[in-house]
């Protein structure tokens, strides 16, 4: 083999690596914008038209609470007593005890609700709406009711995207009640802590916003969750394979774009409202 041949063929490989991953993975994110701003506009539309599928949504949102609530509070008590543990071990270092309960009700606030419900949500319900579209998808489901005139976008996505908007919301309440509890539990009950000190440091350093704040981040985690996964659904390959490669895919770049998100709410939250204690 020649030098030109090799660097021929140094070339091809790159131009083939570089079709496969960085430019396959911004046409993604690209369509992934798209079907997004679409179901949005479809959503309000639909919502101001009295054309909403409230039926679907109903039984979409009832299944995702079922499939989440459980591990969500499953989760959220080891996450609250580890939280305990580690803030009442370094408040113990520094002399400041009584901190303890607002350093860890505010970290299981701030950050960990929302992002334990994204998180489960990714895991246990938009793997579920992957697989289901995909399957749909699979058996030309999909492709039967675009010949009919009938929106895909609108019949099966908008109520899924509300629904985990939604059920994303109340899973972070979920999130905050039992985090909360737990932490107050371990501390007061296992730490030996005084329980007026632990809900009184809470009470005075968080603040309402802290709460609109997870919520919000809630709302926007369901809302990426499920565009993801509808997306990630209805461009599944064909067969079994296509629609498993699909849910793997959908819970893949969920993690990955919550946490991308999470770091810029936050940060963005942070230089917006500065604060002067916890």
């Amino acid at each position: 083999m020649t030098v030109r041949d090799r660097s021929s063929r140094v070339v091809q490989v790159g131009a083939g690596y570089l079709r496969r991953h960085p430019v396959a993975a911004l046409a993604t994110v690209g369509e992934q914008v798209v079907f997004g701003l679409t179901t949005i506009r479809f959503c309000v539309t639909d919502l101001m038209a009295g054309r909403f599928q409230w039926t679907e949504f109903v039984r979409q949102a009832a299944f995702m609470a079922g499939a989440a609530v459980m591990p969500t509070i499953l989760v959220a008590l080891p996450i609250g007593v580890t939280l305990s543990i580690q803030f009442a071990l370094l408040a113990g270092q520094v002399g400041a005890t009584s901190l303890a309960g607002a350093a860890s009700g505010l970290a299981v606030v701030r950050q960990a609700a929302s992002l334990v419900a994204a998180l489960l949500l990714a895991a246990a319900v938009g793997a579920a709406m992957t697989s289901d579209l995909g399957c749909r998808t699979m058996r030309e489901e999909t492709a039967a009711m675009e010949v009919m005139g009938v929106s895909v976008i609108r019949r099966l996505v908008v109520p899924r995207f509300a629904a985990a908007i939604v059920i994303g919301v109340a899973l972070t309440g979920v999130v905050c009640f039992v985090g909360f509890l737990s932490s107050y539990l371990f501390n007061v009950y296992v730490q030996g802590g005084a329980p007026g000190s632990f809900i009184a440091t809470f009470a005075s350093f968080a603040t309402t916003g802290d709460m609109l704040l997870a919520l919000f981040k809630s709302a926007v985690y369901g809302a990426i969750v499920a565009v993801v996964s509808c997306q990630k659904g209805l461009a599944a390959g064909p067969g079994p394979a296509g629609v498993a490669n699909a849910v793997n895919a959908a819970v893949v770049e969920s993690v990955l774009v919550l946490m991308t998100v999470n770091v810029a709410v936050s940060q963005l939250y942070t230089m917006l409202f500065p604060r002067t204690g916890l």
